[in-house]
């Protein structure tokens, strides 16, 4: 039992909730600043239990998707289906007890969450499908990963206003960049399965290009977040921290050498996601305050 439950952290890349968890977390405390008084720790852990049985059955969701594909890449052949350290059957147990829980947790928030659930579910697991037809499935996964802030803010409020919008803007726009990059070194098996990404597309330079501006984009959202709240210099310290980790990541990685970009995807966007995440708590209990 203990080591099914490695696997299934193993299936899901875990680890790669990195990416996401930060972003609902800046919003979930910016909105508890919004409303006033101080945290509740049972919405708190509702949020989480959303944001991880969500993220956790889009994953699994994917693995069933790619499991094919993964058994014929050689980065991805490695995976636990094509290995067969799991099954397809207990990817989809999985996907089921997940996805019966982040309804359950949403019901558990307030009516906006529950009446937005399937929605939400919808978007997250969709997202694999997005490249068997389409070139932009980096803006698909954007999407998926842009609801979390959106959802923390109306889990809080229940309502939604600019500031987790803008947040969220954000997210889709820096996270389409750097899935881009990513892509690069799955460019010829794309091309050899008929699958679709902007690399394929666009040609390696154009891609890298197009990824450089949504990381502009995605600056310009996290500064409006801050300005909307009317955040002062602690969190915009850390929004210039974030654009020179940016432009790190487009340095190390070139149309003619990729070999850094498994560097670029994960080292440096995972301390985009946390640094921004705690020079926003340090804005929030430290700074100048939260308007809306």
């Amino acid at each position: 039992m203990i080591r099914n439950f490695i696997h299934y952290f193993g299936l899901v890349t875990f680890s790669h909730t990195v990416f996401a968890l930060p972003f609902a977390l800046m919003a979930f405390f910016a909105a508890l600043r919004v409303r006033g008084g101080g945290v509740d720790p049972a919405l708190l852990g509702w949020v989480l239990v959303c944001m991880v049985t969500a993220r956790t059955a889009a994953m699994a969701f994917n693995r069933i998707v790619d499991r094919q594909i993964d058994a014929r890449n050689p980065r991805t052949r490695g995976r636990h289906l094509p290995r067969g350290i799991l099954t397809g059957s207990e990817a989809w147990a999985l996907i089921a007890v997940c996805s019966v829980v982040f309804l359950f947790a949403c019901s558990q928030i307030n009516t906006w969450t529950l009446v937005l659930s399937p929605v939400a579910l919808g978007v997250v697991l969709g997202y694999s499908l997005a490249k068997y037809f389409t070139p932009l499935t980096h803006f698909f996964l954007g999407l998926a990963l842009a609801l979390a802030p959106v959802g923390a803010w109306i889990a809080v409020l229940d309502s939604v206003q600019w500031a987790p919008l803008v947040l969220g803007l954000g997210v889709l726009a820096w996270v389409a960049g750097f899935d881009i990059l990513y892509s690069l070194q799955d460019e010829a098996i794309d091309r050899r399965e008929g699958l679709y990404s902007l690399p394929v597309s666009l040609g390696r330079r154009r891609a890298m290009r197009l990824s450089s501006m949504l990381h502009g984009i995605a600056v310009a959202a996290f500064m409006g977040f801050g300005a909307l709240l009317s955040f002062g210099p602690i969190y915009f310290a850390g929004v210039a921290v974030v654009t020179a980790a940016l432009w790190v990541e487009h340095r190390i990685i070139s149309p003619e050498d990729i070999r850094r970009v498994n560097a670029a995807f994960f080292t440096v966007n995972g301390f985009v996601s946390l640094a921004l995440l705690a020079f926003t708590l340090w804005e929030l209990y430290w700074g100048v305050g939260v308007t809306t």
